[in-house]
């Protein structure tokens, strides 16, 4: 038996206006997440724990199986982990966005544009975050460059407690009421405001307004976090596997978790990503002597945050088609047993533009068998519905596995 978990992040919506009263998920066509729903097994699950942030991190190692109550230390750490950043015990990370604020005068007038600096590139977001670097870096502070936007502060042999909120929670918002607090609410403070001076006529940004694009304003820093340790998914589960993602989030908990990751050639968080070439690298691996894979696709948490209801439903109608058929296809022509979860990790309603902790439709289908707890499509109202609730999406896996059955 082969296994596989198709997560499409933030894919989950509430009903929107624009949409004809629909949900994405509701109004895209998805005639392969539909075929799931319609012959396997449907219902509601909680992803993330009372009393704890409604993000990827918690949501994401609730579904590979790791409850976050015991597992989670941060956001950051996992993300520092996959970019390759040895951290010591006493090491505290944040990560650190590049982000478009408003252009007033005084830093703490300014608005919140853009969580994401217009989606800047790889290469630019780099060269602009060495640059910050050598301004400052030293002994017990280091600016990391990661992807896109997504890049880590680490801080030695420091302290907990910081107050921050990550920049997608408060776009269109005034950032006066979310300015960093606690242990190194000043510097952080001094940092943001120094950054937007020495970004402010880069080249890369100056390039970046001429081509019409927002530009890198300043730094923003949220999703504090220490050294992370999980246990080995392969001792938890008795299988070994790999991840596919284009995000360092998802990357860190998989290596944690001793999987293999697995880098595809041009897959990024938005529409143009590679993602046939995620469905084609995530059927090698099982080729390849390995009983798992979790996909996870990032778009459709993206356009949530960004607002843009028409390119969700794109994102989830893409992954439909080359990543969901493509993927059922192949573990098919296998002639080999297999088995998928469907779901997201949490919804981003385009109504907020943030992600909430409601809970989320899922699908476990089998190969080898039909379920009692069907439905027409793959919706959120259908899945309601059929009356599963899973207060605890982290026994999913087990239930994936032919481990735990979810209902007797």
């Amino acid at each position: 038996m082969k296994y596989v978990v198709i997560l499409g992040d933030g894919m989950a919506d509430r009903p929107l206006a624009e949409l004809g009263n629909k949900t994405p998920l509701e109004y895209a066509h998805k005639p392969n997440m539909d075929f799931l729903a319609a012959n396997g097994c449907v219902g509601l699950a909680k992803t993330v724990p009372d009393g704890m942030s409604a993000g990827s991190d918690t949501a994401n190692l609730s579904v590979m199986g790791y409850h976050p109550r015991k597992y989670y230390s941060g956001r950051s750490p996992l993300e520092a982990v996959s970019m390759g950043i040895k951290l010591d015990d006493g090491d505290v990370t944040f990560r650190c966005n590049l982000v478009t604020v408003s252009d007033e005068e005084n830093f703490e007038d300014t608005t919140m544009i853009d969580y994401s600096s217009d989606e800047i590139s790889t290469a630019e977001s780099t060269e602009l975050i060495n640059f910050l670097a050598k301004e400052f870096n030293s002994d017990k502070m280091q600016l990391y460059p990661g992807i896109s936007y997504r890049h880590c502060l680490v801080m030695k042999s420091a302290e907990t407690g910081s107050e921050l909120t990550p920049p997608h929670d408060i776009l269109g918002k005034p950032i006066k009421d979310y300015l960093p607090k606690g242990p190194y609410g000043e510097m952080m403070l001094d940092i943001c405001k120094r950054s937007r001076e020495l970004l402010k006529d880069h080249p890369v940004n100056r390039a970046r307004i001429a081509r019409g694009l927002r530009p890198a304003s300043c730094c923003w820093f949220w999703g504090e976090g220490t050294k992370p340790t999980l246990d080995s998914f392969e001792k938890l589960y008795g299988i070994s596997g790999g991840v596919i993602s284009a995000v360092d989030l998802i990357k860190g908990i998989g290596i944690c978790a001793g999987l293999e990751v697995v880098d595809v050639e041009n897959a990024t968080g938005n529409l143009n990503s590679n993602y046939t070439g995620k469905a084609s690298a995530a059927l090698e691996l099982l080729k390849n002597g390995h009983d798992f894979v979790y996909i996870h696709m990032e778009a459709p948490d993206e356009y949530g945050h960004r607002g843009e209801y028409d390119n969700k439903v794109k994102a989830i109608e893409i992954i439909d088609r080359d990543v969901v058929g493509p993927v059922i296809a192949g573990l098919r022509s296998s002639g080999e047993d297999f088995s998928v979860l469907l779901m997201p990790d949490h919804p981003t309603p385009l109504s907020i533009r943030t992600h909430c902790a409601d809970p989320v439709p899922f699908v476990i289908y089998r190969s080898n068998a039909n379920s009692e707890l069907s439905t027409k499509r793959y919706t959120e109202a259908l899945a309601e519905n059929t009356g599963l609730y899973v207060p605890d999406a982290s026994v999913l896996m087990s239930a994936l596995l032919g481990k735990t059955p979810l209902f007797k």
